[in-house]
């Protein structure tokens, strides 16, 4: 059931959505006192009815099947107008007339239980190796800024890093000696530490 919203004989119409899907059509009828008219599918086992202030849909033998989100909608100003809506989920132990029965749709529901288990532990999985591999990634990077100030000490001990050498020459005298005689004496070298 659902209130009529319409002050005016209007068009009305109820829908049926299953599992999110695109609306179906069920049933539409001109006015309260119009005659309904079924979409395919829905001609047998539906009636519709309505008086002044609501509409009524009515299901003659529910069946699972006929589990789903009904709603109704009135044509209003070029525009149909939603009114009101109702969810019906049948549930019963014995075979449908459609052949799907309540133990099928256990299995059904643990299929996709397992499903999701499944999706959500490799989600998990998968972001723990991506987080793994950022982390080695970041270090490798690090390492790589790292390495030229390394190379540059790897080879110095910690009494290296401050010695200085110094090499003086000797003043040169203005003699007039030979070239041999004025070079600087080649195994003296001064060294100074800090």
């Amino acid at each position: 059931m659902c209130s009529n919203i319409s002050s005016t004989p209007t068009q009305t119409e109820w829908f049926r959505v299953i599992n999110r899907t695109k609306p179906s059509c069920v049933s539409s009828m001109y006015g309260s006192d119009g005659k309904p008219s079924f979409c395919d599918g829905f001609q047998n086992g539906f009636e519709m009815s309505s008086n002044i202030s609501s509409v009524f849909l009515k299901i003659k033998r529910v069946d699972l099947s006929d589990s789903g989100l009904y709603f109704c909608g009135f044509y209003i100003d070029g525009h149909t107008v939603i009114a009101g809506s109702t969810h019906l989920k049948a549930q019963g132990n014995s075979e449908s007339d459609f052949g799907v029965d309540s133990k099928t749709e256990k299995e059904s529901e643990g299929m996709t239980n397992g499903m999701i288990v499944i999706l959500g532990a490799l989600t998990v999985f998968l972001t723990i190796v991506v987080i793994v591999l950022a982390v080695k990634i970041r270090k490798l990077q690090t390492a790589v800024i790292e390495e030229p100030q390394a190379e540059r000490n790897k080879d110095l001990g910690s009494d290296e890093l401050n010695y200085a050498a110094l090499n003086f020459q000797a003043k040169t005298k203005r003699s007039r000696r030979p070239a041999s005689e004025r070079e600087l004496e080649p195994h003296v070298v001064y060294a100074a530490t800090r």
